[in-house]
């Protein structure tokens, strides 16, 4: 889309703070976690519906291994989908990856078992992932710019931190009906039909996503823009600036492998822990209260400090607590423990997405910001997040220790803490009080 034809549309720009355009975009992103979160959530029914197999931990390495492969799906989709926002416009990029998650879901959620059509029914939930995982790896990227463009420069950790406290919103849904479903189902209705209902759900909310999206406006600085890059641009701009995009790889590290161990893997972990599936659940619901209550604090506070040194005293802490965390509730696992380390790395994931998020998108290259930021979150999330819980099973299982997972949860902070320190302080400073042109 030209400027020209983003200029005729609806525009909104910096002037004033509105909830709005934040729920416009929220709202779909949402939808996106809370999809993926409800396959984490009932990964073992999965297991047993489309992967049945004679041993219960090959069926369900398989189904976790196959929600991992809608993450390594995140990187073509957020050059192709990113590319195609930076070129067309945020809108038409946020409706697009809308219309593709849609046709992911629904894929997923009313395909028959593989005791009813065989082969195919793990074939078209792999592929349903994959096409769920495409769209993702731009709308995450996508939400974020587009929050980061219309806010004010003094407030940009302030407006994108809705992006994730978006994704709350979706774990407490999704953990309430998994604690409904729970009561008021059998073991085996659960195994038959239960767990689809949450899925299903999902896929009820697609209509009124679509009908808030299409009337979002475009926003001021891409609408300013006198030309659109090429697709061949936006490449070249991504290979150019590679140090950048690494060095923002390595900053989502910590972010995504902390946001999966402590919900699309907390019903795996509570089983291994054996503390009961309502202790998953409840827990989960609190676990989106606590990074919603504290992620707008640590954004604000982002906004006022300088983000370089608040992103390393968070990773360092993050390091040095996570295998002891673990250890101790290890030794001896109980409720109150499970939800101690919960809610900490909670709050520790709430206070780095404060101001990793705002960090990267004034890093990346201005003319393919979409693009570069979704690529280099995306990569980080195939590689490193949507494999979290096969490797945090993977490690538990083959070192007979579930404290091994503090030692996944230490590795991706150690790799944040890196790249953190790659920065120039000063550069970061001087990025909170600078429009995005």
């Amino acid at each position: 889309m030209s400027s020209t034809a983003a200029s005729g549309m609806d525009q909104v720009g910096t002037h004033r703070f509105s909830m709005k355009p934040i729920i416009q975009v929220g709202a779909g992103n949402a939808l996106e976690i809370y999809d993926f979160m409800v396959y984490g959530y009932y990964a073992r029914y999965i297991a047993q519906t489309y992967f049945p197999t004679e041993d219960p931990y090959v069926s369900l390495m398989l189904s976790l291994m196959t929600f991992a492969f809608g993450f390594l799906a995140r990187p073509v989709g957020a050059i192709i989908l990113g590319s195609y926002t930076d070129r067309h416009g945020r809108r038409a990029g946020l409706l697009m990856s809308l219309g593709l998650m849609s046709l992911g879901i629904i894929s997923v959620a009313c395909t028959p078992s593989y005791a009813t059509i065989g082969i195919a029914a793990p074939l078209i939930v792999l592929l349903g992932r994959l096409l769920q995982g495409f769209s993702a790896g731009a709308e995450l990227g996508g939400v974020v710019v587009y929050l980061a463009e219309i806010a004010q420069p003094n407030r940009r950790a302030f407006y994108t931190c809705f992006q994730v406290c978006s994704q709350q919103f979706a774990v407490m849904i999704a953990s309430t009906a998994g604690l409904l479903l729970l009561y008021n189902t059998t073991p085996v209705e659960m195994s038959a039909w239960g767990w689809r209902l949450p899925m299903l759900l999902g896929c009820a909310v697609i209509p009124v996503l679509f009908w808030l999206r299409t009337s979002l406006a475009e926003t001021d600085v891409f609408a300013r823009k006198k030309r659109t890059p090429s697709m061949s641009e936006i490449c070249s701009g991504l290979v150019g600036g590679w140090r950048v995009i690494l060095r923002c790889m390595g900053m989502s590290a910590m972010a995504v492998v902390t946001s999966q161990a402590i919900t699309s893997y907390a019903p795996t972990f509570i089983k291994a822990l054996k503390l009961g599936d309502w202790v998953g659940f409840v827990t989960l619901f609190f676990v989106g209260v606590m990074i919603l209550v504290s992620l707008p604090v640590m954004a604000t506070i982002a906004d006022r400090v300088n983000r370089r040194t608040m992103l390393v005293v968070v990773t360092l802490t993050a390091v040095l607590s996570a295998y002891p965390l673990l250890a101790w509730l290890a030794a001896d696992p109980s409720v109150f423990k499970f939800v101690v380390f919960e809610l900490w790395f909670s709050f520790m994931y709430a206070s780095y997405s404060a101001a990793q998020v705002p960090t990267m998108v004034e890093t990346v290259p201005a003319e393919s910001r979409t693009a570069g930021y979704s690529f280099a979150q995306a990569v980080a999330a195939a590689l490193l997040g949507g494999f979290t819980p096969a490797i945090a099973t993977w490690l538990n299982h083959t070192f007979q220790s579930n404290a091994m997972v503090g030692l996944w949860l230490a590795i991706a902070a150690g790799i944040s803490l890196v790249s953190v320190l790659t920065l120039d302080g000063k550069s970061v400073q001087e990025g909170q009080s600078s429009p995005l042109h």
